[in-house]
């Protein structure tokens, strides 16, 4: 049995054991309070920024796929990470942007649970996806010599399916605490899309131990991966201050930089919205950091590898090349 059947299974249980209650069937997503003329002007800005993820994530790919001197660990991971931002950005902004011209338009119970555990896995993938990184960038300056026997394919991979299964597996168990709560009304999340703060302040029942599991995860898939990531960057830095050469160490430094603007986007904005206390204007200030993970950060990591990086240049040189012989 596929997961869709899996959720429709979690739902209609949901359901059956909600029958002295007025069960919600679906959600409207509020999204931004704003004009009319603002929310076509939003329209058009949001599509024009999930366009140009779609393009820059997807030559990302195809530049790793074509090109065998980006047949390596580090833009393996990379090609990991483009995959993450697109379907990140697909699974909200299609949405938010057919609510900006039909702002009724309902989303099905089953669609907004979907939603949730879709952008919680995408989440917890990236956020494993740039520790794997991060180590693969500590081994090839700390240990260069040893670097294509410990990052060989095997372990690439498994690094690779130990994010997604990782991710897949911390989102299901939020999702499974989310539907054993009875959802009776009100039905109108304030946000662009399900997320799951939003969607637990419907629930007709106590929600701590959502909020205890929301905090543990927090501790689990922030703190943890961050200060690996802090762990990895102080031994490249040890590293990097031993090379005597000026332009080796500019070099070196260079491999790490277009990591390092990635990190420090995400981490900068998981640890805002989810670590910090909460404002009077705590749900508008949510929706905006939320661009950042739907739009921004699919649009910029793309940008951040491929003007920072030489080989990615390099890489998109050689294939114009090959089109004008062609």
């Amino acid at each position: 049995m596929n997961f869709s059947n899996f959720l429709q299974c979690l739902c209609f249980h949901h359901r059956v054991m909600e029958n002295n209650q007025t069960t919600v069937t679906d959600f409207i997503l509020l999204g931004f309070l704003v004009s009319p003329e603002m929310k076509m002007f939003f329209f058009g800005l949001f599509f024009l920024f999930y366009t140009f993820a779609l393009l820059g994530n997807g030559v990302i790919l195809g530049l790793i796929y074509l090109d065998s001197r980006l047949h390596t660990p580090m833009y393996f991971f990379l090609s990991q990470l483009a995959i993450v931002d697109i379907t990140y950005a697909s699974n909200t902004v299609p949405q938010m942007l057919a609510n900006l011209l039909y702002p009724a338009k309902p989303i099905s119970f089953a669609g907004c649970i979907m939603q949730t555990y879709l952008f919680l896995t995408l989440a917890h993938v990236e956020c494993l996806l740039l520790v794997m990184m991060s180590y693969d960038r500590y081994v090839a300056i700390c240990h260069p010599l040893r670097y294509t026997l410990i990052m060989n394919r095997g372990m690439c991979i498994a690094l690779a399916i130990t994010s997604w299964v990782g991710g897949n597996l911390l989102a299901l168990v939020h999702v499974i605490l989310l539907l054993r709560l009875p959802f009776c009304g009100p039905r109108e999340i304030n946000h662009f899309f399900c997320e799951l703060l939003s969607v637990l302040k419907l629930a007709c029942a106590d929600i701590w131990l959502n909020k205890l599991v929301t905090f543990i995860a927090c501790i689990f898939i922030v703190v943890v991966p961050l200060s690996l990531v802090l762990i990895s960057y102080t031994h490249i830095l040890a590293a990097i201050l031993r090379i005597h050469s000026r332009e080796g160490r500019k070099k070196a430094f260079s491999t790490c930089s277009s990591h390092l603007c990635v990190v420090g986007l995400f981490f900068g904005n998981a640890i805002i919205l989810y670590m910090t206390p909460n404002s009077r204007n705590f749900e508008e200030q949510h929706k905006i950091l939320f661009l950042f993970y739907s739009f921004f950060n699919p649009t910029l990591n793309p940008l951040i590898y491929s003007l920072r990086n030489a080989e990615v240049k390099g890489a998109f040189r050689r294939l114009l090349r090959k089109e004008r012989l062609v």
